[in-house]
């Protein structure tokens, strides 16, 4: 599905396939690259300004949909917590973007693909490129099954150390029924694995989650639709 290239690998991350690659590869092109190769025309920075505005909508739309009963103050904390810069980063590193990245040999060397403002920019510039090649829906569907569950699991575990205890406990109060964990998808090479967990409730689909094993992804599955459940009610 994903055929050979260079990124075949970031864009099963993203659960994504770009139909031009080009744009791509310019969302991970940084300034300071642009200015030291000759022949290269653009760099990240307009695809970043693309990216952080469709961020902030299909983010607004998920929390609209999701929580019905929120007033407009607190849709608009929740979206900036969802989309803050340290969740970006942290998504950023998840995606090994750092790898991917094209930088100028002085940024490189002073460790620029670990810096996280470097990190935030890609992953909103990625969106902006997304958008670009496959429309709104695309964006929506790569936020929502692929950042959404790491930008929630950067913000920590808030409702303890035991999610999948506190999903069951909370299931449990509310007549939902157990909560049912399944693998949505399973990528990357066999020593570097990467697990995608769906938790369903009440034969819904209520949190997604990704992590190196399965107990890992379960867990911030968990965390993921403790979070929904919390915010928009039992569906």
């Amino acid at each position: 599905m994903f055929g050979r290239s260079p990124y075949r690998e970031l864009e099963k991350k993203l659960g994504y396939r770009f139909r031009t690659r080009s744009i791509l590869e310019s969302a991970l092109t940084h300034r300071s690259f642009r200015h030291e190769t000759p022949g290269i025309e653009c760099d990240n920075q307009r695809l970043e300004f693309l990216g952080d505005a469709v961020l902030g909508l299909v983010t607004a739309g998920w929390l609209y949909e999701k929580c019905p009963d929120l007033a407009e103050g607190d849709l608009t904390k929740r979206r900036a917590t969802i989309t803050s810069s340290a969740a970006l980063a942290a998504v950023g590193r998840a995606l090994d973007l750092g790898d991917h990245m094209r930088l100028g040999r002085g940024e490189h060397k002073s460790g620029g693909k670990h810096r996280d403002r470097m990190l935030e920019d890609a992953v909103e510039a990625i969106l902006g490129a997304v958008y670009l090649d496959g429309g709104l829906k695309a964006v929506g569907r790569v936020f929502e099954h692929c950042l959404l569950p790491r930008m929630i699991s950067a913000q920590g575990h808030p409702d303890g150390e035991n999610p999948k205890g506190d999903l069951l406990e909370l299931c449990q109060h509310l007549k939902l029924g157990a909560p049912v964990y399944a693998i949505a998808a399973e990528e990357g090479p066999l020593h570097s694995r990467e697990f995608r967990i769906e938790v369903h409730v009440a034969g819904v689909v209520r949190g997604h989650g990704c992590g190196r094993n399965k107990k890992t992804a379960e867990q911030e599955a968990a965390l993921s639709a403790l979070r929904a459940l919390r915010m928009a009610g039992p569906a």
